[in-house]
């Protein structure tokens, strides 16, 4: 029987360590949300997301018309218009957009001016601003979020919610502070 560190064996040689991931590969500053799960019973009319997100830094400063088939997170500055219909936007606390929004999902942590068309949900958590109008088939409005526009709830799938109203369509409106 052989036993290690005996007078007279050769030692073994350890293995080089190698790393855990290769050095070429890219890991974002923000790791993906996952997708909340559906309620029991429930059928997804929207395609799942696959859990990758684009993120727009707090130094970025962006304009014009963004469009694609991600999730994605801004934290900067974005003028202009942004097109993600089966997707999820967020805009986060320093985040500042002054655009149209077209998505299935759009929450607002940080400042939004303009239309917002979400074929699921709006949210806007209780630090967020949006100054426009709302067309989703959901919405929520934390305490102390500020809200100032109309809303129009539609059921999903509806016909009318291909197009968003021009942002400067928008008739004055009473401001909403939950």
């Amino acid at each position: 029987m052989w036993k290690p560190n005996q007078p007279g064996s050769t030692p073994a040689t350890p293995e080089p360590a190698r790393p855990a991931t290769p050095a070429s590969t890219f890991e974002p500053a923000t790791a993906p949300r996952a997708a909340a799960p559906a309620p029991a019973g429930a059928t997804a009319a929207a395609p799942v997301p696959t859990g990758e997100q684009a993120t727009i830094g707090k130094s970025l400063i962006v304009k014009g018309e963004l469009t694609g088939s991600e999730s994605l997170y801004i934290d900067g500055k974005v003028e202009g218009a942004i097109n993600l219909p089966g997707n999820r936007v967020t805009v986060g606390r320093n985040g500042q957009v002054a655009a149209n929004i077209v998505a299935r999902e759009v929450v607002v942590l940080g400042k939004v001016r303009g239309n917002c068309q979400a074929s699921d949900r709006v949210d806007i958590r209780s630090e967020g601003s949006l100054t426009g109008d709302v067309i989703a088939a959901r919405i929520s409005i934390e305490d102390g979020a500020f809200f100032k526009g109309g809303i129009d709830i539609r059921k999903p799938g509806s016909a009318d919610t291909a197009r968003p109203a021009p942002v400067a369509a928008m008739p004055e409106k009473e401001a909403v502070t939950a």
